[in-house]
């Protein structure tokens, strides 16, 4: 049963921009954050970014911050991150998330999309 279904991974090179798109089938409905979290093979699921659907507050990891941004478009159950001078340890699986706690525990996140590539070439 797909609920969050993912777009716009890809390869890029150093300093260049992606946008990864969200859409959300709506049997997320209900949630009230969310995120966007990256994994790397080996690693732990890390937390990049989460908004609050509602009011859009939106806060960032300390490795994004500047960087990227997180938004929603609520007409559209969809959720963007943009992307910008991205660099080589940005290179990941990201996965974005529904959930209804603003954090950055993955295990707090119940839904989730199938990942999307993102690799950036130095």
């Amino acid at each position: 049963q797909v609920q969050l279904v993912e777009s716009g991974g890809g390869l890029v090179q150093a300093g260049g921009s992606l946008r990864l798109s969200c859409a959300d089938s709506g049997r997320t409905a209900g949630s009230t954050v969310m995120a966007w979290f990256r994994q790397v093979p080996g690693k732990e699921r890390e937390f990049v970014a989460a908004i609050n659907r509602r009011f859009g507050e939106a806060y960032y990891a300390d490795s994004v911050q500047g960087r990227f941004t997180i938004s929603r478009d609520n007409a559209k159950n969809t959720v963007y991150l943009q992307m910008n001078s991205l660099k080589p340890e940005d290179t990941a699986v990201y996965y974005c998330a529904a959930g209804f706690r603003f954090t950055e525990v993955a295990g707090d996140f119940g839904s989730w999309g199938q990942g999307s590539q993102v690799a950036v070439s130095s």
